[in-house]
C-alpha cells in the first residue's frame, strides 16, 4: 500500500519532532460522505487528516467516523497525522456553533477542543490550528495561550494558525507566543503571490508550511507550457507535477478530492522527483 510519505519535521513545544506527512486529506465540504472518504483515503496510503471543529464547513464528527474505522481496519493512532482547528465566532454559521460565543475566549478554546476530541475519538491531536487570526493581535494571543495551555495538558502535539496572510501578524505571534507556531496553513494562489515573504520566514524559523485550494485556484498553472510539457516527459499528471514540485520546496498540499483516482494520483507524487532543472523552470513560472 502507498503511503502518504515524505514526512515534514517540525519541533513541537518540548522539544522533540512531530512528523507529519508529505500531504494531507483536506476534509471540508464533505458532508454526510466525509466518513466513507475519509476511510476510503487512508485506506488508498494518506497518513495525515486535516478537518475542524466548524460545522459549517466540516462534518468533524465523520471524520471521526472514518478514522475509527481504519482503526479497526488495523491501524493504529500512532501511525495518523490527525489535525484540527478551533474556529473563531466570526467563522462559524451563528446556528452551529461548538460552543457558547458569548463565554470568555479561553473558555471558547476549551469546548471547542473537547467537542473535537469527542468526534475524533481520541484523546489527543498531533496539530491544532487557529483557523484564523482574531480581530486584533491581543484576542489572537489569549487564544493562543488557552492553545499552548492544550499543549502543556498533554492533549496537543503540535500548534498552527491559518488564514494569516500577513507577515506581521505572523512575526508578532512568533515573538510573542511561548509556544511557537509549527504549521501555517494558508490558501495558495497568486492573488498573494504565493505567500512568498511568508513562507521565507516559515524557512527560517522551521515552520511547516502547508496549501489549501492549491488546484482550484490555479488554472492557470495548470494550464502553463512547462507544466504541461514536463506532464508529458514524465508521463505524469499535471497536478501530479504540481503537488511534486511544491513538496520538493518544503510545502506540504492538501488534496480534498472525492475521487478514487485522485487520490491514488495524488499519493504517487512521491514515486518520482523532478531535477533541478525542472525546478527552476517551474519556479520561473510562479
Amino acid at each position: 500500500m502507498a503511503s502518504s510519505r515524505e514526512n515534514i519535521r517540525s519541533p513541537s513545544a518540548a522539544g522533540a519532532v512531530v512528523r507529519s506527512p508529505g500531504i494531507l486529506y483536506g476534509t471540508a465540504w464533505k458532508g454526510n460522505d466525509t466518513a466513507s472518504l475519509v476511510r476510503k483515503a487512508v485506506q488508498l496510503g494518506f497518513r495525515g487528516i486535516d478537518t475542524a471543529c466548524q460545522p459549517r464547513h466540516y462534518n468533524e464528527a465523520g471524520v471521526g467516523a472514518g478514522l475509527i474505522a481504519c482503526l479497526n481496519d488495523g491501524l493504529t493512532r500512532a501511525d495518523l497525522y490527525v489535525q484540527t482547528k478551533f474556529t473563531p465566532v466570526s467563522g462559524q454559521d451563528p446556528a452551529t456553533i461548538p460552543y457558547d460565543p458569548k463565554a470568555p475566549l479561553p473558555e471558547q478554546v476549551t469546548q471547542s477542543f473537547t467537542t473535537s476530541l469527542r468526534n475524533l475519538h481520541t484523546d489527543y491531536v498531533d496539530g491544532l490550528i487557529l483557523h484564523s487570526p482574531l480581530a486584533n493581535a491581543a484576542d489572537t494571543l489569549q487564544v493562543w495561550r488557552a492553545l499552548q495551555q492544550l499543549v502543556d495538558r498533554g492533549a496537543v502535539r503540535q500548534l498552527g494558525i491559518s488564514n494569516c496572510y500577513q507577515l506581521e501578524a505572523l512575526q508578532s505571534l512568533w515573538s510573542s507566543a511561548r509556544i511557537k507556531p509549527a504549521v501555517v496553513q494558508n490558501r495558495f494562489h497568486a492573488e498573494t503571490r504565493y505567500d512568498r515573504e511568508l513562507r521565507e520566514f516559515c524557512r527560517a524559523h522551521q515552520i511547516s508550511y502547508q496549501s489549501f485550494w492549491t488546484l482550484t485556484a490555479n488554472p492557470q498553472l495548470l494550464a502553463h507550457a512547462t507544466i504541461a510539457t514536463l506532464a508529458s516527459q514524465l508521463g505524469r499528471t499535471r497536478e501530479q507535477v504540481l503537488f511534486r514540485y511544491l513538496t520538493q520546496n518544503g510545502i506540504v498540499p492538501l488534496s480534498g478530492t472525492r475521487s478514487e483516482v485522485h487520490m491514488r494520483e495524488d499519493l504517487a507524487i512521491f514515486d518520482f522527483e523532478l531535477s533541478a532543472g525542472e525546478c527552476a523552470a517551474l519556479a520561473a513560472i510562479f
